[in-house]
This record gives C-alpha cells, sequence and structure tokens, in this order.
C-alpha cells in the first residue's frame, strides 16, 4: 500500500508544472561531488573524466551567464572562459592521476574523455535549442533540457566502460 501511495505522488508530481532551473547550482555542485565518490567506487577514470568534461562545461556556462549579468563583454570572452573552465580539470587531479599518454602518444584518456564530455554536453544543449525551436518554442517534454545531456552522457559512459 505505501508503494502504491509513492507511485501516486510521484505520477502528480510528474504532472504538475515545473518551476525548477534543471541546471541550479544545487545540482552543478551535487555533480561535482559526485565524480570523487565514483573515482573511490572503482568507476574508470575515462568514465569519470566524461561526466567531469560535462560538469566543466556547466561551469563555464555559469561563468558565461555571470558575464552577461555583469555586463562584461570583450572580444573571445566565451572561448576563453570555456577554455579556462575545461582546463581545471588538469588541477583537480594534479595529485591523483598518473599521467599515461596513451592516446597518440601524448594526450591522457582521462583529458580526452574530459574533452569528449564537454563536447557531448554542449552539442546536447544545442540539440535541445534546435529541437525546442522546431517545437515552436516548447520542449516536447518536461526536463527534456536535462535528460538530453543526461542520457547522452549515460550511452557514453556505458560505451566508454564496456567496449572501450
Amino acid at each position: 500500500m505505501n508503494g502504491l501511495w509513492m507511485f501516486a505522488a510521484a505520477f502528480f508530481l510528474t504532472m504538475s508544472k515545473a518551476f525548477a532551473n534543471p541546471a541550479c547550482i544545487v545540482c552543478t555542485v551535487a555533480i561535482g561531488a559526485s565524480l570523487e565518490i565514483a573515482r573511490k567506487m572503482g568507476i574508470s577514470d575515462e568514465v569519470v573524466g566524461l561526466w567531469m568534461g560535462a560538469f566543466l562545461a556547466l561551469l563555464g556556462y555559469w561563468a558565461i551567464f555571470w558575464f552577461d549579468k555583469k555586463k562584461w563583454f570583450f572580444k573571445g570572452r566565451d572561448v576563453l572562459l570555456m577554455i579556462l573552465s575545461l582546463s581545471m580539470a588538469g588541477f583537480v587531479y594534479w595529485k591523483n592521476m598518473i599521467w599515461r599518454p596513451v592516446v597518440f602518444g601524448v594526450l591522457d584518456p582521462f583529458f580526452v574523455s574530459c574533452l569528449g564530455g564537454a563536447m557531448v554536453f554542449i552539442l546536447s544543449q544545442k540539440g535541445y535549442a534546435y529541437l525546442k525551436m522546431k517545437n515552436n518554442g516548447h520542449a516536447h517534454f518536461p526536463f527534456e533540457k536535462v535528460v538530453l545531456p543526461v542520457a547522452l552522457l549515460f550511452l557514453f559512459s556505458v560505451v566508454l566502460e564496456y567496449y572501450a
């Protein structure tokens, strides 16, 4: 009986209008904290790098929005903020990582997957904007902006974990 009430509550809550920002700062911090937990659980560094790249791209977007709010505009600002944001991956695990130049003999797989995760996140946001534009400015379903990057990152995580 308890499960039925939980199902009913979840059903009616999903049918109501959502007032939350899917990229809120609490969600962003939770993603960042879960990365270290995932490493401690033994998930491969390539998968953690994929999610870290998406997390750092999200932080880059937050920085761009903050610069917009402050009305700080200059040439190349967005690219510079994204590069600075993505370069933080090297500083986060500076002492915890062993440099393994496997990809092309120069690049570490962690950093390559970090760049891949950033690209997946950015392309999923661009894809969401395109899908929303094609649907007269409306999302196809609630939280589509969140589901697209999470689903794509999950798909690439499975591919990296089991097939790479």
